[in-house]
């Protein structure tokens, strides 16, 4: 979008926070870049420069606002609604790849050389994986700075900076203050001496519709695993490093999050992982727009505009549970989650609530013996081939994989058929355009709406929803408001 000057100066002019993390302003005559919601008097048009991404701002050697932060921008919706090189790259950025495991191991997990993944990147971001990894390490840094007591040396480590004095140098370049200043101006914002327990707001676009989301995250919570407790919804997180807990609660204008981390080193990852569940970084408006022009959906995104799609934190999880739930109901997937927990889950501690253990990782569900299951033999057969794939990398379901790809390795797996499938690449893969017209609610909506009921004439209907399916099927759910699924659990 930064190259259409018309349509960025606009979006600047009237500073429309829909497109805060779009793209990114900067004005030659301070050397500050900003996001287009920017509340600062407007520069002069001759004056601004438009860029794709913070980094590529950094780059050019613009320091952030300090008024509008646009750091803490939601991301670009781009990256969520595309699977091709430069979308997948950046998934894995900010999971942490490279801070791990350095731009060779980004294009390992691509399949491409480092050299062709730098010019995709470059070309399209202005900036590549390095400078990319870059602002995202400044973003945790200034994070820890202003929300923790942390000492300036743990959170250089935590931050994934090589030095102290790398820390300082690319604080003070970005932010145009040392890491000293930068805690003094937070002032009295929250903070905690507890080692890794943060307290972060999690920004979004509006408008966002949290009963769907919630609903559905704490009717098919896994005992254990998630729980809804005291109007939030918390669960463990397997992260890299170490274990984790994360407590999110919607609030008007932002989710607010609690982080309890093992090793400070999984703060961007984990943060990465939160707004992929709770899809934070969708763009609303461009979806309920286009939803809106069927005259049968219309009536539904009008009544509550903002639906996300729920997502996962652990995409090999999900797909382990897409399976338990085949064919049974909610409750009894559940259940059947709950024994793997029990009897394969790692143990850990949470002095705050119910918490228990990490979903099973699919390398120790690997040995488990298929008889110990309660469930019919076919569906068995199924489980333990899909986690024997997974397992041995046949299938790969991670934030870096191709969808089309990922759709044939799955479809080409004994026993999961079409909604299995669609329902992993909705959820697990994050593909907005996932659809399943097999669905029982799905075709109960379609049928009241006025839609067509069966699956092939559905499929046909829903081109005019694409590329935004996956939300489609959000608003047709919405039409059972009984169903757990579609509302906010009592406090």
């Amino acid at each position: 979008m930064h190259t259409d000057t018309d349509r960025c100066l606009r979006a600047a002019q009237a500073k429309d926070a829909r497109f805060d993390g779009w793209f990114f302003i900067a004005v030659v005559t301070t050397g500050i870049y900003c996001r287009p919601s920017c509340p600062v008097v407007g520069p002069k048009p001759e004056n601004m420069r438009f860029y794709p991404s913070a980094a590529a701002a950094q780059q050019a050697g613009f320091r952030a606002c300090k008024r509008c932060r646009p750091d803490a921008a939601p991301g670009s919706p781009q990256w969520n609604e595309r699977a091709d090189l430069v979308a997948r790259a950046m998934r894995l950025i900010a999971d942490g790849v490279v801070d791990r495991d350095g731009v060779p191991g980004l294009a390992a997990r691509l399949g491409y050389s480092t050299r062709q993944i730098e010019r995709q990147l470059r070309a399209e971001l202005g900036a590549g994986p390095l400078a990319l990894a870059r602002a995202q390490r400044a973003q945790t840094a200034r994070l820890l700075i202003e929300t923790s007591a942390l000492p300036m040396a743990d959170i250089a480590f935590a931050a994934g900076f090589a030095s102290v004095r790398a820390f300082n140098e690319t604080v003070r370049e970005i932010f145009a203050l040392s890491p000293t200043e930068l805690r003094q101006r937070a002032g009295r914002g929250p903070r905690t001496s507890v080692p890794g327990a943060l307290t972060l707001r999690l920004p979004f676009r509006a408008p966002l519709c949290p009963d769907n989301l919630f609903g559905h995250l704490a009717a098919t919570a896994v005992p254990g695993v998630e729980e809804w407790r005291d109007g939030a919804y918390r669960r463990t997180l397997r992260l890299p490093y170490g274990p984790g807990v994360v407590t999110l609660s919607p609030r008007p204008d932002h989710i607010a999050c609690q982080l309890s981390l093992a090793d400070l080193r999984d703060l961007a990852g984990a943060i990465s992982r939160c707004r992929r569940l709770l899809d934070l970084d969708a763009d609303p408006a461009a979806v309920d727009e286009l939803l809106r022009t069927d005259p049968q959906l219309a009536p539904l995104v009008d009544k509550a505009p903002g639906r996300r799609v729920p997502r996962a934190v652990d995409a090999d999880e999900f797909a382990v549970r897409a399976v338990l739930g085949q064919q049974v109901s909610t409750a009894a997937a559940r259940t059947h989650a709950g024994r793997l927990v029990a009897a394969h889950g790692e143990p850990v501690e949470d002095p705050a609530g119910g918490l228990t253990h990490l979903f099973p990782s699919v390398q120790a569900l690997a040995g488990l013996d298929p008889e110990k299951l309660a469930m019919p033999r076919t569906r068995r057969a199924t489980l333990t081939g899909l986690i024997g794939a997974l397992a041995e990398g046949r299938v790969a379901l991670g934030p870096g994989s191709d969808w089309d790809e990922t759709r044939a390795s799955l479809g080409a797996l004994p026993g999961l058929g079409p909604w299995t499938v669609e329902v992993i690449a909705m959820r697990a893969l994050g593909d907005p355009d996932a659809f399943l017209p097999t669905d029982l609610g799905v075709r109960r909506a379609a049928t009241e709406l006025g839609l067509p009921a069966t699956p092939g004439a559905l499929t046909r209907h829903s081109t005019h929803w694409r590329p935004w399916r996956a939300y489609a099927v959000q608003y047709l759910w919405a039409t059972d408001e009984s169903h757990a699924i579609n509302r906010l659990p009592a406090a």
